[in-house]
């Protein structure tokens, strides 16, 4: 499992996948969520907006990947969260 890096939760379940790089765009992020393909917590998550908190485990492509916030000014490069 590996950590993703977030300033400030809550943060929108498909911006998670689009940070993580997991997909190639928020598109496909809402898309793969709506098809059942994204789990939070280890149950089936299908809506796009849902609220991901620190802590929040996201599983997708067998891969899990678990939220961190961090301080303001020390997540990824971008300052949104990096793939740690």
């Amino acid at each position: 499992m590996r950590d993703i890096e977030i300033s400030q939760a809550p943060i929108e379940l498909y911006k998670v996948l689009k940070i993580d790089n997991s997909v190639g765009s928020g598109g496909e992020a809402k898309y793969v969520i709506s098809e059942g393909l994204v789990m939070v917590n280890g149950k089936v998550e299908t809506r796009k907006r849902k609220k991901i908190y620190s802590g929040d485990v996201v599983e997708f492509n067998n891969e899990k990947m678990r939220v961190k916030e961090v301080p303001h000014g020390k997540a990824g490069p971008d300052g949104a969260g990096s793939h740690g």
